[in-house]
């Protein structure tokens, strides 16, 4: 097998841990990354994103949109709490963004458990705020920008 083909394998094949390590040198490499989680998720569709503003929490969000098929344009909710994306199949994405949100109040008023429940793609970022309301088999990936500019990320499933 050529090298190409083997790591293309290896990013289908996915992890089989409850955690790994990746290193994203630069946003152009968040498609093989994005692949990579995609397979890791596996059934579970709500992936949190953790990381300092600008870290690349919603440039990887867009790749994996991306990679769904999504044919709205994507972009940071961070005045809009959700957005709602259509894939080309029909099917729907969700992408919550708790930067603004105050209290879990907000989050119970805007019917939570619409988007985290529903079986479809539910991408968050700034999950801290609503860590308590989040499913326990939520996907959480943390971002960090080392000295060099790359994304230090950890992925972890329960």
């Amino acid at each position: 097998m050529n090298p190409a083909s083997q790591a293309m394998k290896d990013i289908l094949s996915g992890p089989e841990d409850k955690e790994w390590k990746d290193t994203v040198a630069g946003p152009e490499n968040w498609n093989a990354f994005a692949l990579k989680l995609i397979r890791f998720a596996g059934q579970n569709r709500l992936i949190a994103f953790q990381g300092p503003m600008g870290a690349g929490k919603t440039t990887l969000i867009r790749e994996l949109c991306r990679q769904l098929e999504v044919t709205d344009m994507v972009a940071s909710p961070s005045f809009a709490i959700v957005y709602e994306y259509i894939t080309g199949n029909k099917s729907v994405v969700y992408h919550l963004d708790f930067f603004r949100i105050r209290d879990l109040e907000e989050v119970y008023d805007m019917g939570y458990e619409e988007y985290f429940f529903s079986g479809n793609w539910c991408f968050v970022e700034w999950p801290g705020k609503v860590r308590s309301v989040l499913p326990a088999q939520t996907i959480w990936v943390d971002i960090q920008v080392d000295e060099a500019g790359k994304r230090q990320v950890r992925v972890s499933k329960p």
